[in-house]
C-alpha cells in the first residue's frame, strides 16, 4: 500500500526533522540549504508579481458578470465580512501576543545574519516589476477588461491565470516543503527554534477561537435579520464546515455549501448565485489566520506593528483575496506581495508566515465555507426588499 502524504503532512514532517537535524549537522549541510533558500526565495520575488496580474486581474473581470444589484450586494458584503475579521483579529493578536513573545526574543532575532549560516552563492532574479506596480496594473486592467467586456483579453488573462496556476502547483508547493525544511534547520542550527514554535502553537490556538468568534459574529447577524436562531443556522450549516476542512478547498465544497445553505431558509435563486461567487470572494477565515499569523512573525522580528500600518494592509488584504487560488495556501500566495511591499517581510519571514499559515489552512477554508451561509442569508435579506 502506498502511502500519500498531504501538503500540511510533508510541511509537519519537515519541520521536526529539520529541528532534529539542525541540533548535530555541520555547517556545510546546512549551508546546501541555506543555498537552496536564496534561490528559491528570488524565485517566488520574480513570481509574486506574475501571481497578482495572474490572479487579480482577470479575478476583478469576472465580477463584472451577473446580475448588478445581488453582484453589488454580495461584492459589498463580502469585502465587508472580510475587513470585520481582519480588525477583529489585528486588535485582539495585538493585545495577546506580546503576552507570550517577550521581548528579548523578540530583539534577538533583529539580526538574523548573526547566527544564520549563509548560503555558498546567489543567482540574482530581478521581477519584471516591483509589487505596487503589479498591483496598480492588475486593478486597471480588471475593471477595464469588466467595464468593455474584452472576452478577447479576458481569455488571454485566463489563460495567464492557469499558467501561473500551473507554477503554483507544479513548483513553488512542492519544494515549499524543502524550503521550509531549510528555514528551520538554519534556526535550529542558529538556537531560535523552540522560541518560534512555542509561538506557533500559541497563534494556532487563537486563531481558532477567532474563527468561531467571526461565525458567531456572522450568523447572529444573518438570523436577527431574518427571525432565525443563528445556533441552529451554524448546526445546518456545519456538513459544509467539516467537508471544507476535509477538502481544503472552497470550490470542493460548493455543493454541499449550497444545499446546506438552502436548508438555512435562504432563496435557491440568490444560493445558486452567491455560493459560487463567495467561494471565491469571501475569505473572512483566511484573513484572520493573515493578520493573526503576520502580527505573529513581525512580533519576533521586533518591527512596528501600529494600527495606521496595519489599517491600509487590511483593506488591500480584503481585495487581494479575490485573487487567492483554489489551491493549498492559495490565500497565502496571493498576499505574499503585499506582506513585502506594505509590511517588509523578507525571505525568512515569507517562509515562517508560509508555515504558519498552512499549519491550519483548513481551519480557515472552513471557516470562509461556513461564512458563505450566512452571508448568503444577509444578501438574500435585502435582495428581497424590493419584492
Amino acid at each position: 500500500m502506498k502511502l500519500k502524504f498531504g501538503l500540511l503532512a510533508k510541511i509537519i514532517i519537515a519541520i521536526l526533522l529539520a529541528v532534529l537535524l539542525g541540533n548535530f549537522m555541520p555547517e556545510p549541510f546546512v549551508r546546501v540549504f541555506a543555498t537552496f533558500n536564496g534561490l528559491f526565495g528570488n524565485f517566488l520575488n520574480f513570481v509574486v508579481p506574475l501571481i497578482i496580474i495572474g490572479f487579480i486581474a482577470p479575478g476583478i473581470a469576472q465580477l463584472g458578470k451577473g446580475s448588478g444589484k445581488l453582484l453589488g450586494l454580495a461584492t459589498f458584503f463580502a469585502y465587508f465580512s472580510t475587513l470585520v475579521a481582519g480588525f477583529i483579529a489585528y486588535f485582539v493578536a495585538r493585545n495577546v501576543l506580546p503576552n507570550f513573545i517577550s521581548n528579548e526574543g523578540a530583539t534577538s532575532m533583529e539580526n538574523p545574519e548573526e547566527f544564520l549560516a549563509q548560503a555558498f552563492f546567489s543567482v540574482e532574479m530581478t521581477p519584471l516589476m516591483d509589487v505596487m506596480a503589479a498591483l496598480i496594473f492588475a486593478f486597471i486592467v480588471g475593471i477595464g477588461m469588466a467595464s468593455i467586456n474584452s472576452d478577447v483579453m479576458k481569455r488571454g488573462f485566463e489563460e495567464f491565470n492557469a499558467i501561473i496556476e500551473k507554477v503554483i502547483s507544479f513548483v513553488i508547493i512542492p519544494l515549499l516543503p524543502f524550503h521550509i525544511f531549510g528555514i528551520f534547520l538554519n534556526m535550529t542550527f542558529g538556537g531560535q527554534v523552540a522560541k518560534i514554535l512555542s509561538v506557533f502553537a500559541v497563534v494556532f490556538l487563537l486563531i481558532i477561537i477567532m474563527h468561531w468568534v467571526m461565525l458567531l459574529i456572522q450568523f447572529t447577524t444573518a438570523g436577527a435579520l431574518n427571525k432565525k436562531n443563528p445556533f441552529a443556522l451554524i448546526k445546518a450549516m456545519l456538513p459544509a464546515y467539516f467537508t471544507a476542512l476535509g477538502t481544503q478547498s472552497s470550490a470542493a465544497a460548493i455543493p454541499v455549501t449550497l444545499r446546506q445553505t438552502q436548508k438555512t431558509g435562504a432563496s435557491e435563486k440568490v444560493s445558486n448565485f452567491t455560493v459560487p461567487l463567495f467561494a471565491t470572494i469571501h475569505l473572512s477565515g483566511s484573513t484572520i489566520t493573515l493578520v493573526t499569523c503576520s502580527l505573529g512573525v513581525m512580533m519576533m522580528n521586533g518591527m512596528d506593528i501600529s494600527f495606521t500600518q496595519y489599517a491600509g494592509f487590511i483593506f488591500m488584504l480584503g481585495v487581494t483575496m479575490v485573487a487567492a487560488p483554489g489551491v493549498p495556501g492559495g490565500a497565502v500566495m496571493a498576499a505574499l506581495g503585499l506582506l513585502q511591499s506594505m509590511l517588509g517581510f523578507d525571505e525568512t519571514m515569507v517562509a515562517l508566515m508560509i508555515a504558519l499559515y498552512l499549519a491550519q489552512d483548513s481551519f480557515g477554508t472552513a471557516t470562509n465555507v461556513t461564512g458563505d451561509g450566512a452571508l448568503t442569508m444577509i444578501v438574500d435579506r435585502f435582495n428581497g426588499k424590493e419584492k
